[in-house]
């Protein structure tokens, strides 16, 4: 059975956790499947333009598979899982992740590897790592705070409690949530109104907000303007097709 499936459209590459009846619970061997994606897109910037990562079935991901983990089924590496949600989080191209149903734990640590999260209705989001006994170790504590804030993000672990979708939009988890029915339909127009744009500008935005986070305010305001990609190669043509449109 494939663990990741992954379809093409017009620029946009689906990846799908595929182990519904698991609700999609994440063993090693569906994390060695993601890599494999991950690191085939990444080299693909002319092929692929955005990125939608999302569960198939009813649920997102139901976090760590626990049953792996009690049969001490182990990933290629010590610490695979973590690296590949670094891989997934240094993709050259803007990547959404799409939410329906759960979203726990090691699910929502792979969720914070991608740029943007649209959620359903029926979304739930929940750190359970207090429940078992665990901390985090695939980036939860360096990249939760990053986008809700340092108090919001220790609620969310110190509490363990389930935010629903609503709530994640409100707190700046999520861009969006959005009714169940309309939850499909609202992810594509999403990723297609951003391979709609310059491809090559949304790489040159994505790497220099990533280098912000890792610099203050000074460096990054001279990083951006000397060290940043530059215009597109088709920029005039932008330009000069934007102006017909606008004389018509």
């Amino acid at each position: 059975m494939t663990l990741v499936l992954r379809e093409d459209t017009d620029g946009i590459a689906v990846l799908t956790l595929n182990r519904p009846e698991q609700l999609n619970a994440m063993n090693p061997a569906l994390f060695v499947e993601l890599r494999a994606h991950v690191d085939a897109i990444a080299a693909n910037t002319d092929g692929v333009g955005c990125v939608i990562l999302t569960g198939a079935g009813k649920s997102f991901s139901a976090g760590n598979d626990l049953r792996a983990i009690a049969a001490r089924d182990r990933p290629p590496s010590r610490h695979f899982q973590a690296l590949t949600v670094e891989a997934l989080e240094a993709l050259p191209q803007p990547t959404i992740c799409a939410v329906r149903g759960n979203c726990f734990t090691g699910a929502l640590e792979l969720m914070l590897g991608c740029d943007m999260l649209i959620a359903s209705d029926t979304a739930r989001f929940c750190d359970t790592h207090g429940k078992f006994g665990m901390v985090p170790s695939w980036g939860l504590t360096q990249r939760l705070p990053r986008r809700v804030g340092l108090l919001k993000a220790k609620e969310i672990s110190f509490t363990g409690r389930i935010i629903p979708g609503d709530e994640a939009m409100r707190i700046g988890l999520a861009n969006a949530c959005v009714p169940d029915a309309e939850f499909d339909a609202y992810v594509m127009d999403f990723a297609r109104g951003i391979v709609a744009n310059s491809w090559h500008s949304a790489r040159g935005n994505k790497l220099l907000y990533q280098k912000s986070q890792q610099m203050d305010l000074a460096a990054g305001l001279v990083y951006e303007r000397e060290s940043g990609p530059g215009v597109a190669p088709d920029m005039a043509e932008r330009i000069a097709n934007f102006s017909r449109k606008q004389k018509v």
